[in-house]
């Protein structure tokens, strides 16, 4: 359960009404774990830049079991702070403070400086029209450690191809979305990294209308969290979430593989005259080949009738 550790400070914008906070249109939440030297600039600018706008917003900070002072300086800042008892992860922050939100639209945002705040109205100008707006990191100021660029190719080229869809960004932490719409996704959404990941391919996989707006990244402040661990967990990640929503993407070039090894070894067999055991081989791919096609077929029957939340 979230605690709130800063109870009397719920106004995000002081010069607003009692009633207009009751109202609020949008809610900004930025999930926070150890990053004390930057936190509150990084409220200050959402500040500033939802000010000069006509939203009413509010802003609440999940304080993800820091063990610095992220929680002390969110007290001093004009936001809301949630504060969960240990470290959860990434997902698990941002399902709290969408949880807590009093607004159906939902910005998130991270806490170390990386993604623009002045995208923010930018995005929120696309809200009415789509079920989700992205800020993809494509614009001309984007510091991805090169490191870090080969798998995060390869990952969105396999995001591609199977959702059909054409990804920009596979996993931005810069997004609007309604609440309501999450809520559907609810059970999926994993507590770690994956989150938005998951959410991306949730929506296109389901025919949702994403924009993607180009926008710059920045340069982290402090170390990042991400590990080279955190790109297989992606990938089990997109090839579930794909199996969880259209399965055929997956079963039937698998079963392809298989099927065209088989017969090719098996004509090999045979103008070679390896009439023997060896025979065998091409026969079991084969037999491997209809396996795989069947349960995909299963899993499509199971996916279509009893898991996609459009059918709810």
């Amino acid at each position: 359960m979230a605690e709130y550790l800063n109870k009397t400070d719920r106004k995000v914008n002081p010069n607003l009404s009692d009633q207009a906070m009751n109202n609020v249109e949008v809610s900004i939440v930025i999930p926070a774990y150890n990053e004390e030297d930057v936190i509150a600039d990084q409220i200050k600018d959402v500040h500033k830049v939802m000010e000069q706008t006509e939203w009413i917003y509010e802003v609440i900070v999940v304080n993800d079991g820091s063990t610095d002072g992220t929680a002390k300086q969110v007290m001093e800042q004009n936001a809301k702070l949630c504060n969960l008892p240990h470290n959860l992860g990434y997902g698990a922050a941002l399902k709290t403070g969408i949880k807590e939100a009093r607004s159906e639209y939902i910005v998130i945002i991270d806490a170390d400086g990386t993604y623009p705040t002045t995208a923010i109205p930018v995005l929120l100008e696309k809200a009415h029209e789509y079920d989700m707006v992205v800020g993809a990191r494509t614009g001309k100021d984007v510091n991805i450690p090169f490191v870090r660029k080969p798998a995060k190719w390869f990952l969105n080229f396999l995001a591609n191809y199977l959702s059909g869809k054409h990804i920009p960004d596979l996993n931005s932490g810069l997004r609007v979305f309604r609440k309501s719409l999450i809520e559907n996704f609810i059970n999926i959404l994993p507590s770690g990294f994956s989150f938005t990941t998951t959410i991306t391919l949730a929506m296109s996989c389901n025919d949702y209308q994403v924009y993607y707006h180009s926008i710059d990244y920045y340069q982290r402040v402090g170390k990042s969290k991400i590990m080279p661990i955190h790109a297989y967990y992606f990938l089990l990640l997109i090839i579930r979430t794909i199996v969880y929503f259209n399965p055929l993407k997956v079963f039937l070039p698998l079963g392809g593989i298989f099927f065209i090894t088989g017969i090719v070894k098996f004509i090999y067999d045979v103008i070679q005259w390896h009439l023997s055991e060896s025979l065998l081989l091409g026969m079991l791919c084969m037999l491997s080949a209809g396996t795989i096609w069947s349960i995909g077929l299963l899993a499509d029957l199971i996916s279509k009738v009893g898991l996609s939340p459009r059918q709810k």
